[in-house]
């Protein structure tokens, strides 16, 4: 079984800062991504940011220059940076990270419960 225990969510001013992380756990289970999608009110849930082990991280482009996603593999943790925060990113925010058992040829998504970000203008 995975877990992702997420943290950091809150409210905030049009222009402020805050710092969401995520931290994966699970015995025999090996990450190849974590990221971060975000789910509005009436909304689809989106992609925010993506960091593939050993590949390229990608950003919406409507958080580009603004979010920054950092990870320690070691930790199996992975934190999202928001600066300069519009009200247009007032959302649920969620962890997810993918990867497989050592005992399976699959991999799985598994997601955080979500953290709520409130941004006011």
């Amino acid at each position: 079984q995975v877990q992702l225990v997420e943290s950091g969510g809150g409210l905030v001013q049009a222009g402020g800062s805050l710092r969401l992380s995520c931290a994966a756990s699970g015995r025999m289970f090996s990450i190849s991504t974590m990221a971060w999608y975000r789910q509005a009110p009436g909304k689809q849930r989106e992609l925010v940011a993506t960091m593939p082990r050993g590949g390229t991280i990608n950003y919406a482009d409507s958080v580009k220059g603004r979010f920054t996603i950092s990870g320690d593999n070691a930790k199996n943790t992975v934190d999202l940076q928001m600066n300069s925060l519009k009200p247009e990113d007032t959302a649920v925010y969620y962890c997810k990270t993918t990867g497989k058992f050592s005992f399976s040829n699959y991999e799985n998504d598994y997601w955080g419960q979500g953290t709520q970000v409130t941004v006011s203008s």
